[in-house]
């Protein structure tokens, strides 16, 4: 039973304790504020509770399963993220929705995140020989997705969607681009036979130790940001 106590020195346990809290904090925030959201928002304010709700919920699992197993969450992590990252690129359709936004960009979006996650998870942990193939299949939905929100269907359309909406379009995708990229990096790092994989590294737990602390600073950050920025906007315009 010594895991089921966080040890002054265990850095995972308490950031998965503070990502929880967090985010739980972020999703009471968003829900109390939609009574205060004009309609035309209302929506994507909901999204972002949702965002993070479904995180807080997750990363209290996986807090209990790290403390009592030592182990990383790998598999709760991705149920996590194959529930919250379409929702992400949701926000990108309805801030645009009003621009024209047609429901194939939305279906767009989160099959190209899908295709990211599911070949990620297939790559780190069923089929890690292939690590490298299912990495790269990921990592180009990856650069789908940021083409989509830098320079394609999502870009063109929030520059006739207002200021604020391409304001808010423009920060989100730095999200995408420089906040997401944490997660191809720790797969590069984290399968056997990746592109670098453990080979460079002399003690593989505490790699994947030091990626857990990685993943949760950077997905509390990446989830509670959205929903910030899109609450800013919602802000913004009547």
């Amino acid at each position: 039973m010594e895991h089921l106590k966080i040890a002054s020195d265990n850095y995972v346990a308490f950031t998965f304790f503070i990502g929880t809290m967090a985010m739980m904090a972020a999703s009471v925030f968003f829900f109390f504020e939609l009574s205060n959201t004009s309609q035309k928002w209302r929506t994507s304010v909901l999204v972002s509770g949702l965002i993070t709700f479904i995180a807080a919920v997750h990363y209290y699992y996986m807090r209990g399963y790290n403390l009592e197993t030592g182990d990383s969450p790998t598999f709760f992590r991705y149920v996590d993220w194959i529930l919250t990252v379409p929702l992400m690129c949701v926000e990108f359709y309805l801030i645009t929705k009003k621009a024209g936004a047609k429901i194939g960009l939305l279906w767009k979006l989160i099959f190209a995140s899908l295709v990211m996650l599911v070949t990620g998870y297939i790559g780190e942990v069923l089929d890690p020989t292939q690590s490298v193939l299912w990495g790269v299949i990921s990592g180009a939905a990856y650069f789908y997705i940021a083409y989509l929100v830098w320079f394609g269907e999502v870009a063109s359309l929030s520059q006739t969607a207002g200021p604020q909406v391409a304001k808010a379009t423009r920060i989100l995708g730095w999200f995408v681009l420089v906040g997401w990229a944490i997660y191809p990096l720790g797969y590069i790092l984290g399968t056997e036979g990746g592109l670098f994989g453990m080979k460079l590294v002399q003690d593989k737990a505490a790699a994947l130790h030091a990626m857990d602390i990685v993943y949760n600073i950077a997905d509390a950050i990446n989830k509670i940001g959205f929903g910030l920025v899109i609450y800013a906007l919602s802000r913004s315009e009547d």
